[in-house]
């Protein structure tokens, strides 16, 4: 009679634990750095800076987005911090990832990044990053 029982809750025991192994649970990580440029202009007020870490490994199709920060700058200046949080079991470290910014005012596009500033992997930085933008042609 004891026997069966204990079986009965060693095959609980194993089915939970086994269960648990396949629900992988996200590992998060922080890419960060400031946006910057170097022209002397003032953004306005209500600009709008978005930051995005993308994977841009295959060039024959739209990058993924793996995290964004939106950051609404309440009459802040340049430099402007983020910090994108991402699963870092999601990287693949054979891959290319790069992160990219754009400031906004309202639907006016007024700065953005215009080259590729890598990040995570292939020995790029992960903190500390200066990502400059370049105003947005008019």
């Amino acid at each position: 009679m004891k026997y069966p029982a204990i079986a009965a809750v060693l095959g609980i025991a194993l089915l939970t634990g086994c269960q648990n192994m396949t629900e992988a649970k996200p590992s998060y990580a922080v890419v960060s750095g400031n946006v910057i440029y170097f022209q002397r202009v003032a953004l306005p007020p209500d600009a709008l800076v978005t930051v995005q870490l993308k994977d841009i490994s295959r060039m024959d199709a739209n990058a993924v987005v793996l995290g964004e920060q939106r950051i609404e700058t309440n009459g802040r200046q340049v430099p402007i911090p983020f910090e994108i949080e991402y699963d870092s079991s999601a990287i693949d470290y054979g891959m290319i990832y790069a992160v990219s910014a754009r400031i906004e005012q309202g639907e006016r596009l007024l700065w953005i990044s215009d080259t590729v500033h890598p990040v995570i992997t292939r020995g790029a930085p992960t903190s500390g990053i200066d990502l400059k933008v370049v105003p947005a042609r008019r």
